[in-house]
């Protein structure tokens, strides 16, 4: 008889195949809820709500540091971002480099979530710009956040206001009270307030006027793709069953190989017509969103320093603390 277990995600290709049923977990019967992250963290992380779920790696490891043990991570990393890219600004604060963020009033969803982090860290060891040179204005309320969840505290040196519930970062890009933001979510949820279109606003650009070579450069240079999620199955449930873990990670790796060759099929069209070389073909057939901890050391350890770095962890969190012991050498 099949476990019948809950799990939350987000919508991918990398997901969409356990979601319909194309890939089975092995002995497990999935309920499944489709969210928002920012909703599906929140409720993971203050009520416990899925038996597995997608997880904020960058909470994740501020509850394992504080000794919060509900949680066995499993190597699996379905959404990837340089997130330097995500930075938003308004076209008229003055800012035309990453140090021209010095100063600024610079917008957050959340302090400690995953996407802020790397941005900060990346202007930090790229661009030479501290996180205690900008203020910055948080959109989440305690009660609705991951912060709340997780015992956050403002790291020393930091100047960080709430944003009051009547405003959101948005609005107050908009009104000129914000000079940027880290990212920018507006998608309808539990949790982020801000509605307004700033992709067609002709006021608004992002940090780097060019993201892919900013994005290509960062690669090349640290051979390190961001990660943003992880995923989390309840302590007390892998304990009693121990072999639902690589279960979950195998059945992941098939969701993934199945998205890579679903996305190679549609190129080959492209290449059969010439329209792409086959240089660029063969890049594309390369795996480049990989589950595992080997495939993904050197950029766990990079948000693990990060997160240390910037005073959301006391210590920087080992590896082996965030994840399964049956996973650690895959």
């Amino acid at each position: 008889m099949k476990l019948q277990l809950s799990i939350a995600t987000d919508v991918n290709p990398r997901t969409r195949p356990i979601i319909d049923g194309q890939v089975k977990i092995d002995g497990v019967s999935l309920v499944h809820t489709p969210l928002h992250p920012s909703e599906m963290f929140w409720r993971q992380l203050k009520f416990g709500d899925f038996d597995i779920s997608e997880m904020s790696f960058s909470s994740l490891i501020k509850a394992v540091s504080n000794g919060d043990t509900r949680w066995i991570g499993i190597p699996i990393f379905t959404t990837r971002h340089f997130f330097q890219n995500w930075i938003l600004i308004r076209k008229d604060s003055g800012i035309r480099t990453p140090q021209d963020m010095r100063g600024k009033r610079v917008g957050v969803p959340e302090f400690q979530q995953t996407a802020a982090v790397w941005s900060r860290g990346i202007l930090k060891h790229e661009f030479g710009v501290d996180q205690t040179e900008m203020e910055y204005f948080m959109e989440r309320l305690p009660d609705t956040s991951h912060g709340g969840a997780t015992g956050f505290k403002i790291p020393e040196g930091v100047k960080l206001n709430q944003i009051p519930v009547e405003k959101n970062i948005g609005q107050m890009l908009l009104d000129d009270e914000l000079d940027a933001t880290l990212l920018y979510l507006n998608n309808p949820n539990l949790v982020d307030r801000s509605s307004v279109d700033l992709a067609h606003h002709s006021n608004f650009a992002p940090l780097f006027s060019d993201p892919e070579a900013e994005s290509l450069r960062y690669y090349k240079k640290t051979n390190i793709y961001p990660i943003n999620h992880t995923v989390v199955i309840k302590r007390s449930l892998a304990e009693q069953h121990p072999w639902l873990l690589l279960n979950i990670l195998k059945a992941f790796n098939q969701a993934n190989n199945l998205a890579d060759s679903q996305r190679l099929e549609h190129v080959d069209y492209y290449r059969a017509a010439g329209l792409i070389s086959g240089e660029s073909y063969d890049a594309l057939g390369q795996p480049l969103v990989r589950h595992g901890i080997k495939a993904n050391r050197e950029t766990l350890e990079a948000a693990t320093l990060y997160s240390f770095e910037q005073g959301l962890t006391p210590y920087q969190v080992g590896i082996k603390e965030v994840f399964g012991t049956s996973t650690l050498d895959q």
